[in-house]
């Protein structure tokens, strides 16, 4: 890690003020007891009245799920070349009294079913209007979360947004002051040829969040604004309800209808807590900049985890081959540790064991449909992970309809597993490609295109000797961390890892 992104550790400091009045946008009774009526996409809606019968605002936020889905089918899903998603954001304030802000961006990295810990991707000093790419270490259905500062340091705004299945561009726009009325209007879309426009006849999501007291509300109408001051010339014109992404208003993870999400809880890494430049140096956006995000996870690994996040292990050395992928893993939730705060590197990798691993680290769609192995119940710890893999098209039935949990697997069988669930084909010469490993003729005639594959995209890592593949030794836990690591890296979910190890990279 860079040392010198750190200044010296200071005192946590609350950057959110209280601000008790804000009439001038909108009544304390009106935003506190706002509707959650989500706006339908169509043209006819943008004056619709807020729909107060429940049976009528169910058809409505069915309506929009449809349509949401229409435009952002499979958002989650894990494209079989790799594709990569990034966004673009630009911070407006149209009235003209601020020309510089902060932005603090976080990401809460989708994982299974839920979402794993925020984790700081750096604060970045912004001109209005100015607009910034971050690239890579994304993928759909992520969420950004954008905490604004002006350059005194005071907290001004919120922002949340999901990364869609391509390119995202996105606009926050702040109020005349937004010191004293902390609300900020998001507005953003598909942006896949990256021109800075969302594109056309893909959905514009549009909606205001309003902090008060360091909790942020998700606002459902925008009728009590003073509009104009949040209107940026080229963007869509403000709607009378708001339009989010379904994974806003429905599900366990809705935010439409949550109104007191704290937005500086004690849970939240150290350097979410504290002021810009407390902790990590603020960094200038320059005109057509573009960050690597995966790197910054890295560079920023100690700072934005939170307490109870073990990632370091009393068996894993400083210089411990695989110490980088086995660290960069915990740190995501992928993989965890023991309780005696060991790791077990030489500890052998179950079909159980790793289906759970396969399960956190890709959210990649169903291709085919569930099967009841006669030999995993219900009640197994596994049970989920291995249905879910199965369907993911990462792992197959042993015989008939056996799963066999407890299995040890080669690093042939992780291999085939990676290259099966991520759909990589080879092209070239196989015996060309596979000539970089001294052991090649031992390589099963049915999987040599698959290993081929995975030896293009860097994703073979062989210890100690890295022209040794070793494909039917049983695969260790630092091996299985190595590998899963590269595979993730080769979808652009993680930054690249330098190691002698990896094939290819010498």
């Amino acid at each position: 890690m860079n040392q010198s992104y750190f200044a010296q550790m200071s005192k946590f400091v609350l950057a959110a003020t209280s601000v008790a009045i804000f009439s001038p946008i909108a009544s304390a009774s009106a935003t506190l007891g706002f509707s959650t009526t989500v706006a339908q996409i169509s043209d006819n809606s943008t004056n619709q009245q807020l729909l107060a019968d429940k049976k009528v605002e169910t058809k409505s936020r069915t309506t929009i799920e449809r349509q949401t889905i229409t435009t952002e089918s499979r958002n989650s899903s894990v494209s079989a070349k790799g594709k990569k998603t990034g966004f673009s954001l630009a911070i407006w304030e149209p009235s003209g009294n601020l020309s510089e802000v902060i932005a603090r961006i976080s990401v809460k990295s989708k994982g299974g079913k839920g979402y794993l810990k925020e984790r700081f991707l750096g604060d970045y000093k912004y001109k209005i209007k100015q607009k910034a790419k971050f690239v890579k270490g994304l993928k759909a259905s992520d969420r950004i979360v954008v905490r604004l500062y002006d350059v005194q340091n005071h907290f001004i705004g919120y922002s949340e947004f999901e990364c869609l299945s391509a390119n995202t561009t996105v606009n926050l726009i702040l109020s005349a002051k937004p010191r004293e009325y902390q609300v900020v209007r998001t507005v953003y879309g598909v942006d896949a040829d990256q021109n800075g426009t969302i594109d056309a006849g893909t959905t514009t999501y549009d909606y205001f969040t309003q902090v008060r007291n360091q909790r942020v509300i998700f606002l459902s109408s925008s009728q009590t604004f003073q509009g104009s001051q949040f209107q940026v010339e080229g963007l869509s014109k403000i709607a009378g309800t708001s339009v989010y992404p379904v994974s806003f208003t429905q599900g366990d993870y809705a935010l439409v209808r949550q109104s007191f999400v704290n937005i500086f809880n004690s849970d939240l890494a150290k350097v979410l807590q504290t002021t810009p430049g407390s902790l990590v140096q603020v960094i200038e956006v320059s005109d057509n900049s573009s960050y690597d995000i995966s790197q910054m996870l890295m560079n920023y690994r100690q700072v934005r985890l939170s307490r109870p996040l073990q990632v370091e292990f009393s068996d894993v050395s400083t210089d411990y081959w695989a110490k980088d992928f086995i660290t960069e893993l915990a740190s995501m939730e992928i993989l965890e540790g023991f309780p005696d705060g060991t790791f077990r590197p030489d500890a052998p990798v179950t079909r159980a064991q790793f289906a759970a691993m396969v399960r956190k680290a890709f959210a990649k769609g169903k291709i085919r449909q569930a099967v009841a192995f006669k030999d995993v119940s219900t009640q197994y710890w596994a049970y989920n992970a291995i249905s879910e893999v199965y369907q993911m098209g990462f792992l197959n039935a042993v015989i008939g309809k056996d799963f066999n949990p407890s299995q040890r697997l080669s690093r042939l069988d992780i291999l085939v597993a990676l290259a099966r669930g991520l759909n990589y084909q080879s092209s070239g010469s196989t015996d060309t490609i596979l000539s970089v490993y001294s052991d090649a003729t031992t390589i099963h005639s049915e999987y040599r295109s698959l290993i081929a594959a995975l030896t293009q995209r860097g994703i073979v890592v062989n210890y100690p000797n890295v022209n040794l593949l070793n494909a039917e030794r049983v695969a260790t836990r630092s091996e299985v961390s190595a590998l899963l690591y590269q595979a993730l890296s080769s979808t652009g979910q993680v930054a690249n890892i330098s190691s002698q190890y990896v094939v290819g990279q010498q």
